[in-house]
């Protein structure tokens, strides 16, 4: 008997050591938040010890936005009303990027861009097994640090290119009708699921963790949804 609970406990340790952590980030290029929860979901992920599976979930924050994008002056007046109130809000962003190393360049901005074609390429890329989440990585930095417009596809090719990926299959990608539509399809269930802000972390298929939280509460998230006790409920205020 002794023996069998021994032979148990070990067996119980290898299946938690061989257990995978997967995070399904929920996210847009032309959100500063999504910026701050990636970074900060880096930080999460230095602590986990073990196999992990990290895949982008396509979200645009304004569907509707027009394939040539618009002015940032129009963007933020029509988002947020009175531009004299939005420099604030601006100016925090800023300083919360700072404490994750990345460097808000606002005033780079001229226009924001359709996503379209960037959430194509980070589908493309997922399926091609490139390092999609380090794409993603890159296409924020080119747009909020940068200034550069992510839905050019030289824009996008070069960024494709840092990462492995050839300039011509990512071109053919991105004309791939098929695979528009069904990026879009794959974005109404995740609105129908519920979604509507990023960015979002749904852990194990178990937890969601809502916005950028710090990279404690994600580790804590990463515990419970492998570890802790099994169920559909939520385990804090942060999830649902």
């Amino acid at each position: 008997m002794i023996q069998n609970d021994m032979t148990s406990s070990l067996k119980a340790r290898d299946d938690i050591a061989a257990a995978t952590l997967r995070v399904s980030l929920i996210a847009d290029l032309i959100c500063p938040w999504c910026f701050l929860g990636k970074r900060r979901l880096n930080s999460a992920l230095s602590a986990v010890q073990g196999p992990r599976e990290i895949r982008w979930l396509p979200f645009q924050l304004n569907p509707g936005m027009p394939a040539n994008g618009m002015s940032f002056e129009q963007y933020l007046s029509e988002k947020f009303g009175d531009p004299t109130k939005i420099q604030p809000g601006l100016d925090a962003l800023t300083e919360a990027g700072r404490a994750e190393n990345i460097h808000f360049r606002f005033d780079l901005l001229k226009r924001v861009p359709n996503t379209l074609n960037a959430h194509q390429l980070l589908q493309f890329a997922q399926q091609e097994g490139a390092s999609t989440v380090g794409l993603a990585e890159d296409l924020l930095s080119d747009f909020f640090e940068e200034g550069l417009d992510i839905a050019d596809r030289d824009v996008l090719v070069e960024a494709a290119g840092n990462r492995g990926l050839s300039r011509q299959p990512v071109l053919l990608a991105l004309e791939n009708d098929a695979a528009r539509s069904a990026l879009l399809e794959k974005e109404t269930q995740i609105r129908r699921g519920g979604v509507s802000g990023v960015p979002n972390f749904l852990v194990n298929d178990r937890l969601l963790v809502i916005g950028a939280q710090p990279a404690e509460v994600l580790i804590d998230a990463f515990d419970r949804a492998m570890f802790g006790e099994e169920s559909d409920q939520p385990v804090s205020s942060t999830f649902h």
